[in-house]
């Protein structure tokens, strides 16, 4: 079993609760980890043998750039289209980050986090 991780990915995108948040956009931060059998992968040095990044980062900016108003449905989408589209993965975590949240306080970020194991 091994991990591959794809951190800090950035992006804008349009989501919130408030309708300002929708039309205007803010920063996010996603990272991710998915667990898969990287065995094969490191034998045959083949890239079709383990999961590839790229695909990772790619189902974040798909999913980031539809609009939601939770951060919780964003993240739940991207595993929904891990685990559907990359037989490999067994177990997958995803954070969600909005850079400097309309809060009414001073806060860095707000961040939610789901992880999901692949079913059997």
């Amino acid at each position: 079993m091994g991990i591959i991780k794809v951190e800090n990915i950035r992006v804008y995108a349009h989501h919130g609760c408030l309708k300002e948040e929708t039309v205007i956009g803010s920063d996010y931060r996603v990272d991710v980890v998915v667990k898969a059998n990287l065995k094969k992968s490191s034998n045959s040095d083949e890239l079709r043998d383990t999961v590839d990044y790229v695909f990772l980062n790619k189902v974040v900016r798909e999913e980031m750039a539809v609009p939601s108003k939770l951060l919780e449905t964003v993240a739940q989408r991207i595993l929904d289209r891990f685990f559907n589209e990359d037989k490999l993965i067994s177990k997958a975590c995803v954070s969600v980050s909005k850079i400097n949240p309309p809060i009414g306080g001073d806060a860095e970020m707000v961040t939610i986090k789901l992880s999901q194991k692949r079913k059997k």
